[in-house]
């Protein structure tokens, strides 16, 4: 397993913790950390988060884990020990809407 494998599912535990109980924004709403990917330098980190609701939901808890990086980056440098925690870059994962949209065309082909 490469190094950036092993801190991806590091990253994706920690940061599903901190996401789910330790920011407290109102806007955040119910995220689920679904992925992360580290670049193989350690400079950026690609967190894949994805939220229940409508899209402007999607849009304010992107905006509340945006405004809250710089408090994420803290927890994560005392969690886990490397020498630079990288950039955090959050992406809405719209991978589970995709899903149910091709699900509901093949059912209404029938």
């Amino acid at each position: 397993m490469a190094r950036t494998d092993k801190l991806d599912s590091i990253f994706m535990k920690e940061l599903s913790i901190i996401i789910s109980q330790e920011i407290n924004d109102p806007k955040l709403g119910f995220p689920t950390v679904t992925d992360v990917k580290i670049a193989p330098d350690l400079s950026v980190a690609k967190v894949y988060v994805s939220f229940l609701g409508k899209n402007y939901m999607k849009r304010d808890g992107l905006d509340a884990l945006r405004r809250a990086k710089g408090y994420i980056k803290t927890e994560l440098a005392h969690r886990v020990k490397i020498r630079r925690i990288p950039d955090l870059d959050f992406v809405v994962d719209d991978t589970l809407d995709k899903a149910s949209r091709i699900e509901e065309l093949i059912k209404n082909s029938k």
